[in-house]
């Protein structure tokens, strides 16, 4: 038997789509080849079918001779990933389902199953109220990302996924820029929220953190001014005034409302 059957892959999708043996990193071969493996491991465990395929890596207008050239995909893949793949499957990566494929890795092997992990366990330790260990595997988890998901590849379910995964880092780093605020640590997420407000100039939360996190490092005056850059853009761009919450909490701060003091205890409202 092969001894590379005994070293573990590892898969990215947050950044390029890259596989590794241990420390041995595998070539994957043409962009349309990394597409039909980002699709399963994207769907790790699922199966997806040989239609969700095509149109993945062809979009709408494939070729006459779409489901050969996937098989072909599918087995360069699998020779790439599976060196020593027996008849019974048993140590099969790649597997062929009815009308289909699916990726059968553990989700401690995908970066993103990594991710997805942490974000979850980090929301159970902050429901329980432990905010520094939530914060740490926060931090833990966004590590994990580099450059653009997917990045260097194109097509329907990329585009999607692209913007699907650039959501969820969005969100946690709000959860994660919402927790250090609660747990005093204002000054030191300033300049991160500054250049993200930047990046996204229409997120209202985004906004509303670097304005706390301001009000509580003592720049009031600052404070009111994101408020005012970002009531701007929204008027000019989407022709709309900021939501209530952000509405509010600049009245709080133009008010100095005790409410917005930090409190050691992580009990002040945001």
């Amino acid at each position: 038997m092969d001894i590379s059957s005994k070293v573990p892959l590892r898969f990215a999708v947050l950044g390029p789509v890259r596989v590794w043996r241990g420390d041995e990193e595998l070539i994957l071969g043409s962009p349309q080849q990394r597409v039909v493996l980002a699709a399963l491991l994207l769907r790790r465990r699922r199966v997806v079918t040989t239609t969700e395929i095509v149109h993945a890596v062809w979009g709408e207008d494939p070729p006459t001779a779409a489901l050969p050239v996937l098989r072909t995909y599918v087995s360069r893949l699998r020779k790439i990933l599976e060196p020593d793949r027996i008849s019974d499957g048993s140590r099969a990566v790649l597997v062929s389902a009815t009308d289909g494929y699916l990726a059968r890795v553990p989700e401690d092997a995908v970066d993103l199953g990594v991710f997805e992990q942490r974000v979850a366990d980090a929301k159970k330790l902050r429901t329980a109220g432990e905010l520094a260990a939530a914060s740490q595997l926060l931090h833990d988890a966004l590590d994990g990302w580099h450059e653009t998901p997917l990045a260097g590849l194109t097509g329907p379910l990329v585009d999607a996924e692209r913007s699907r995964l650039n959501e969820a880092r969005l969100t946690t780093l709000e959860t994660r820029f919402d927790i250090d605020v609660q747990l005093g640590r204002h000054d030191s997420v300033i300049s991160e929220l500054r250049a993200l407000t930047l990046q996204h100039p229409l997120r209202e939360r985004l906004c509303q953190l670097l304005m706390i996190a301001l009000y509580r490092s003592g720049r009031q005056a600052e404070a009111l001014a994101c408020y005012r850059k970002t009531r701007s853009t929204l008027v000019a761009e989407l022709g709309i005034e900021p939501g209530t919450s952000l509405r509010e909490l600049h009245h709080k701060i133009l008010t100095a409302d005790p409410s917005l003091d930090y409190a050691p205890t992580g009990t002040a409202r945001s």
